[in-house]
């Protein structure tokens, strides 16, 4: 295979603005949304550059850094190369996998998804969604599910597990793949992505924070995929700096600021500069500004060009190959050749290899790893190691049981992630006399719950949504089958009607005496590449699946105890029926896993006293959510522009600032008991100090034992001889030819690096640190994290039965352009016995109090006066406080 692109293809701004003040112009930038965009109105991203090295004093990473520094000391330029390039498309076991290092015991790194199991594979859990798990506002829930999730991956043999989710963060309610993340608040968001990297790495597995950055919506996120229009480029999120700051960015910081060991750029671009050659977005602000330590890894088929992405601050690409099974890559090959003409700097290469291997060795003790043991291809015990190759034939597949007792731990985050929204009566359930269940969703996929690929159809009852981001169920209890035994148990007469169509048969059986009905709607999403129902991964709309509403309304006019209940990707528009006198209850039971009947069955029965609180509002209406998804292309000449123009002003921001009426407000959640809050105080901390980082780096380091940098004419880079036998369509470091000309296809060959690459790209001198960064504090500036204020208050349960609360602590800014209010802590007491107060308690820091100034490029405590709420939801904010 020839090196192809290795000097050109650079496809990114070479724009000279570098100035703070050209900075903040051109990201601090709005505009208004237009059917046609000339090419001057975009948006666009400064760069910035040199792609900042390692810190060697990070805090929590100088073990790791040590190790690091000794194993990479050690490799070649090959070597290095290998552990940057994916192998390519099913090449090997995993959706991703590196090249190895052999000589010094190392195989190929696996990475494979899903942010709540793994994809694909056997004998493994399927997780409640982050969506789900954020509904619980549980922290320690939010960490065993990481950790329980991070062990059943090194279980199977894999190093970095493909999550958790912050983008999409959830601007619109229609987005696909929002229930892969948490919600569109970024305090609650930030606290869910923290909790599961901690628990995933302390597990033994790399965590993967992804998509970085405004991958909100799933059309025209490619330009490959096919939406009935044609377009080139992918959508650019056109993000001002403000924006980016005090929403998008800030739940990264969380998982930057936790450890987490690799970050994946997005498909999209964020202000015209695809995410993973941005060198703003990789950069200035996750590796500058943030101090980020780990690696970037491309998402797979993301990279759009080599030595430009390589200088940029990508690390690592996935899955190699431009194209899926084409065997083509912008790295392998054409990196070591860009590293020998110097087009990416030494010290660049060093540093990705230095990336990957600390954040290896940030969770492993050693390069000693088991293989993996399964493989995404095939179900089969038996088939090819190299699938694309139909190569190495042998046993893939050993079925190892990795479950352990998750179904518990499943099953408890479920019903504590589900979502009371209205009870006048219905609930909890006392063994009824006559239960009637109806509704598609209550039953199972008649073909098994794992015949649709990746989930992509919306067949019975909804535990998942569809996409990468899918595990395969072991099993799944339905709520039929769940709600049938209970009732057996309890000597309850039950039928059940498992389709939404049978509406004579349905009206005979709810309309009996003493019938309990309970009606399951859905409303599925997931990820672009499947359509399911028209749905191209994006909801068409927010009205419930399979006829949902007319079914609900239907069941309510013949039953005067008509309890619903709805599995869905976000939030549905109830307006139509939620307020009918005979539904005396509603629950959102999200995307609750495996585990979905027997955790539904617990918090209807009341063996769970619910307190999940909605991690989203529910609008009146679509519009009344102020932003929707792109559906048509508005942008002639190139990438459809999406601009972010309500700034922080989404979800419950956007309903409080247009004092809109919803039906649920984010944050509500109703309980079999009723709790009082007293009692609210403030202690005022006496804090350092907010002081600005100066100084500089240390110039970049390089690594390794190859002298011959500078020199193509060595046939140490050529292939190996026989008996090395290559793969096809493989990723290989190695070229084909001793005449650097002849190894490249690029017709721009034998340009310097100067003539086409962006000012500074080629810098290793010591480079000034950011004000708003972290002198060997990952996440910023540390007094960020300073706390000012601890809120405490009392919460008493008023009622007869023990159940658990969550209490939120929400702060008014105060300045003209902020929110009314913000959520700023919350926690979930739990078992509060009647009778009992517990004490809730809160801490806020500096950066809790802080906006983002972009003139400054910091973190600024305004003047404007400042009042704390601690309350059970957005909008039930029963004490308040002004900070002193």
């Amino acid at each position: 295979m020839r090196a192809l692109y290795a000097a050109g293809w650079l496809l990114i701004s070479t724009v000279s603005m570098t100035t703070a003040n050209r900075h903040r112009q051109v990201i601090g930038r709005n505009h208004l949304n237009h059917h046609h965009r000339s090419q001057r109105e975009l948006a666009y991203s400064p760069p910035s550059y040199p792609s900042p090295w390692m810190d060697p004093k990070a805090a929590e990473w100088q073990n790791a850094y040590a190790k690091a520094k000794a194993f990479v000391s050690k490799l070649t330029l090959l070597e290095k190369v290998n552990l940057t390039t994916g192998v390519g498309w099913a090449s090997e076991q995993c959706v991703g996998n590196t090249g190895s290092v052999p000589r010094l015991g190392l195989r190929g790194l696996c990475l494979h998804d899903s942010p709540l199991g793994i994809r694909g594979s056997d004998y493994n859990s399927a997780f409640p969604s982050g969506q789900t798990t954020a509904a619980t506002f549980d922290r320690i829930l939010m960490y065993r599910r990481g950790y329980a999730m991070g062990k059943e991956a090194k279980g199977k043999g894999i190093n970095v597990l493909l999550g958790p989710v912050a983008g999409p963060l959830g601007r619109m309610p229609a987005a696909g793949r929002n229930w892969e993340g948490f919600s569109p608040d970024p305090v609650l968001t930030g606290v869910g992505m923290a909790e599961t990297i901690k628990g995933i790495q302390d597990a033994g597995v790399v965590a993967c924070a992804k998509h970085l950055i405004g991958n909100e919506q799933e059309h025209f996120r490619q330009a490959g995929e096919d939406y009935g229009f044609n377009i080139t480029e992918a959508l650019s999120s056109n993000i001002d700096d403000k924006t980016m700051h005090e929403l998008y960015l800030w739940p990264f910081v969380d998982a930057v600021r936790a450890g987490v060991g690799s970050v994946m750029c997005a498909y999209t671009q964020v202000n015209n500069s695809y995410s993973c050659q941005n060198s703003y977005l990789l950069n200035y602000l996750l590796k500058n500004e943030l101090g980020f330590q780990g690696f970037v890894m491309s998402d797979w088929q993301a990279q759009h060009a080599g030595v430009s992405a390589a200088v940029a601050g990508l690390d690592m690409s996935m899955p190699g190959d431009t194209t899926f099974n084409t065997g083509v890559s912008f790295w392998g090959a054409n990196l070591t050749l860009a590293v020998l003409n110097g087009t990416v700097p030494r010290y660049r290469i060093d540093d990705m290899a230095m990336r990957i291997m600390a954040a290896f060795f940030k969770v492993h003790p050693d390069i000693h790893l088991d293989p993996v043991n399964f493989s995404f291809w095939t179900r089969q015990t038996y088939g090819p190691l190299h699938w694309r190759a139909g190569d190495g034939y042998q046993q893939v597949n050993f079925h190892v049981d990795v479950r352990e007792d998750h179904h518990l731990l499943i099953r408890e985050i479920a019903a504590k992630g589900t979502v009371l929204l209205k009870n006048t009566g219905g609930l909890p359930l006392k063994k009824p006399k006559f239960i009637a269940v109806i509704g598609d969703d209550a039953g199972p996929n008649p073909n098994g719950p794992n015949s649709c690929d990746d989930r992509g159809c919306n067949n019975g009852t909804l535990a998942m949504g569809w996409g990468s981001g899918t595990a395969n169920f072991p099993y799944l209890i339905t709520p039929d089958a769940a709600l049938q035994a209970r009732a057996l148990r309890d000597g309850t007469r039950y039928e059940s009607v498992l389709t939404n169509y049978a509406l004579e048969k349905t009206e005979t059986l709810v309309s009996q005496a003493n019938a309990t009905a309970i009606v399951f709607v859905n409303a599925n999403s997931g990820e672009g590449y499947t359509r399911v129902d028209g749905n191209m991964g994006d909801r068409k709309n927010l009205t419930l699946w399979g006829n949902g509403d007319d079914l609900i309304k239907n069941v309510s006019s013949w039953c005067s105890n008509t309890i619903v209940v709805i599995h869905s990707t976000g939030p549905v528009l109830l307006t139509d029926w939620y307020n009918s006198p005979n539904i005396t209850a509603i629950l959102w039971a999200g995307l609750p896993g495996q585990e979905s009947g027997n955790s539904l069955v617990d918090v209807l029965y009341g063996d769970v006293n619910p307190a999940g609180r909605t991690p989203f509002t529910w609008g009146a209406t679509r519009e009344s959510y102020g932003v929707d998804v792109m559906y048509k292309p508005n942008n002639d000449d190139g990438a459809p522009q999406q601009d972010f123009d309500e700034g922080v002003f989404i979800d419950y921001r956007y309903f409080d600032r247009e004092d809109t009426p919803v039906i649920y407000e984010f944050g509500h959640g109703l309980s079999y008991t009723t709790f009082n809050y007293s009692n609210l105080k403030i202690e005022k901390h006496n804090a350092e100090p907010y002081k600005p980082t100066t100084g500089k780096t240390t110039p970049a380091p390089t690594f390794g034992q190859d002298d011959a940098y500078g020199y193509t004419g060595s046939e140490k880079y050529l292939f190996p001889p026989s008996p090395f036998r290559r793969i096809t369509d493989y990723i290989y470091p190695y070229l084909n030819s001793t005449d650097p000309h002849e190894a490249s296809l690029d017709p721009h060959y034998g340009q310097t690096a100067e003539q086409f690459l962006p000012p500074g790209a080629l810098r290793a001198d010591e480079q000034p640190l950011l004000r708003a960064s972290g002198q060997h504090q990952p996440g910023g500036n540390p007094g960020l994290w300073d706390v000012l204020y601890t809120i405490t208050a009392d919460i008493t349960n008023m009622g007869s039965v023990t159940g658990d609360e969550v209490p939120q602590l929400y702060v008014s800014l105060g300045g003209p352009q902020d929110p009314k209010v913000v959520l700023r802590g919350f926690d979930r007491l739990r078992e509060i016995g009647p009778g009992e107060t517990r004490q809730f308690m809160a801490r806020l820091t500096r950066r809790d109090l802080s906006n983002w100034d972009p003139v400054l490029q910091d973190w600024v405590v305004g003047g404007h006066k400042k009042t704390v709420f601690v309350g059970k939801s957005s909008r039930k904010l029963e004490l308040s406080a002004e900070l002193p």
